[in-house]
Parts: C-alpha cells; structure tokens; sequence
C-alpha cells in the first residue's frame, strides 16, 4: 500500500481477533511513533506497551467498554512533561501535540501492517497512572488498542474540501 491508500484504509478499530500480535510488529509500531517529529525535536514521548493479561485485565478498567477488552495489546502513549517544549509567549506545552503525532505515526504504520487500531483518550487518567507506576512527570495521553481487526473497514463518512478549506484567509 502507499501512504494514501494507508491512509484511506486506516479506522477506528472496535473489535479485535483472539491473536497475539508478534513482538516485532509492536517494535515496528513504536518505532514508527519514534521516527515522528516534535517540537525542538525534544522528543517528549514513552510508551507503555501492556499485553501481560493480568495487567491488561487491570488497563481495560480505566476504560470500561466490552469492545476494548478484545485488544490483546494496549500501548499507552505518554508524554514526558518535563521534556516536553513550551512556548515562551504563552506557555503552551507542545507535549499533546508532539504525542499526537506519534500516536498517528503508530496509527498508519498498524494500518500497513494489517493491524487495527482505536485512539482513546476518554479513559481513567489517574488510575492508568498509578497502576503503571508512571512518575509525576509522565501522562498517559492516549491508550491505543492493537489487533488483528475482527470486522472490516467500515465507510468513511468526511466533510466535502469545499468546507474544510480556505485560501488566503478564513472566508465562512
């Protein structure tokens, strides 16, 4: 597949084959979120990936939907608050930035590899936390389930360009 294919393939997986998924396609995953760039190039990003059952039994409680328990991987995406860059005018802390794009790096490369997966960010922050022993400084931003989907691609509802676009200078 090339990277627009990739891209139109890619979903939001929400139902996941009984399959481990091999060891060298989660390091090809995380490298994947590796290679993406970030502000400064500060690179404020680890990642947590759970597929010990007794912990992903523990993860699928800070996100408690029947759907997300058929991952047989989590990785949790986390940014490394005091690595991440801020903006001196206002402060802005690019970290979320910086993980999103990571996140969307893992996203891709999962499509290209047959794999699913789902963004979550509606989850128990502070329980995610404290079960994975995360310091102070380090937020679990997103959990991303991985999997062998069990469904197929459904359509892509999108906007038309024609509303999404503006040439110039923002014309509503």
């Amino acid at each position: 597949m090339n990277l627009s294919e990739i891209i139109k393939n890619r979903y939001s997986v929400r139902d996941y084959k009984d399959i481990k998924v091999e060891k060298t396609l989660i390091l090809d995953l995380i490298e994947a979120g590796r290679m993406a760039p970030s502000a400064v190039n500060f690179q404020p990003w680890q990642f947590v990936v759970v597929q010990d059952k007794e912990v992903l039994t523990q993860i699928y409680d800070c996100y408690d939907r029947s759907w997300f328990r058929s991952a047989p991987v989590i990785i949790v995406a986390c940014a490394d608050l005091s690595q991440s860059w801020k903006r001196a005018s206002d402060g802005k802390d690019s970290a979320d930035i910086d993980l999103a794009i990571a996140i969307d790096h893992i996203t891709l490369k999962a499509t290209e590899l047959g794999l699913g997966t789902c963004w979550v960010c509606n989850f128990d922050v502070n329980s995610c936390s404290e079960l994975l022993q995360l310091p102070n400084n380090i937020e679990p931003i997103a959990l991303i389930p991985v999997g062998y989907p069990n469904s197929s691609r459904p359509d892509k509802k999108r906007k038309p360009i024609e509303e999404i676009v503006h040439f110039d200078r923002f014309n509503p």
